[in-house]
């Protein structure tokens, strides 16, 4: 009976050094708080950790870890929300240039054109510099060549943008824009008003001529003008 209690003392003995030895492997120097973790001062190299650090015991672990997981967190969703502000700024001026781009619309063609009509003054041919127009349906002649094919005079008043055209007892009142002319002084609408294309004045033809007593025939077959008068 004695050799029974001895040896089950002896063995009470050897399990209490080898639990002990686990836990002085498992754990270091340093008493810990009601967490069950402290904060390393001593040899904290050894344990693989960092002076200061806070850690627990017994399979606990530490604040660093946790703040390091803490700081990548906070870092991804600073990443994702500059990416995204980057995006959405991208994406603004995009639309943007878009509008800009569409409001600007392209310059509309002129609506006048080359007539090619053919001018004959008491059964004379006119050579022009500038070539006769066709604008709004309506025939259009530089005005200079004309009035001085028709033997008349032409003033410009540069202050009003008006035209006097003058010959024999006949005068002609015209404004640049205006279709308001006038005959020895009474004033008559014109199909098209007086304008100036690249640098030289245009005068509707029929217009024109009539102001200055002619008679005037167009012929369609042959595109071409008969102006007469005496």
């Amino acid at each position: 009976m004695g050799m029974r209690k001895s040896l089950c003392a002896g063995v009470l003995s050897v399990v209490l050094i080898f639990t002990g030895s686990m836990a002085a492997v498992s754990a270091h120097p340093g008493r810990t708080d009601s967490k069950g973790g402290h904060t390393c001062r001593t040899n904290c190299e050894k344990w693989g950790l960092e002076y200061g650090e806070y850690h627990y015991h017994n399979g606990g672990g530490s604040t660093k870890s946790k703040s390091n997981s803490s700081s990548k967190k906070s870092k991804t969703k600073s990443t994702t929300k500059s990416k995204t502000t980057t995006k959405s700024k991208t994406t603004t001026t995009k639309s943007k240039s878009t509008t800009t781009t569409q409001s600007k619309s392209k310059p509309s063609a002129p609506t006048y054109k080359k007539s090619g009509l053919v001018v004959y003054v008491n059964g004379n041919e006119l050579a022009f510099d500038s070539d006769p127009l066709i604008y709004e349906n309506t025939n259009l002649l530089p005005l200079r060549e004309i009035a001085e094919g028709m033997g008349a005079t032409v003033t410009w008043s540069k202050e009003t943008g008006t035209i006097l055209v003058e010959r024999a007892e006949w005068a002609m009142t015209l404004t640049l824009g205006s279709k308001t002319v006038y005959y020895n002084g009474k004033a008559e609408t014109a199909s098209a008003a007086p304008k100036v294309i690249n640098g030289v004045t245009y005068v509707p033809a029929q217009v024109f001529v009539r102001g200055l007593g002619a008679g005037v025939v167009y012929n369609e077959i042959t595109n071409s003008l008969e102006i007469t008068y005496e």
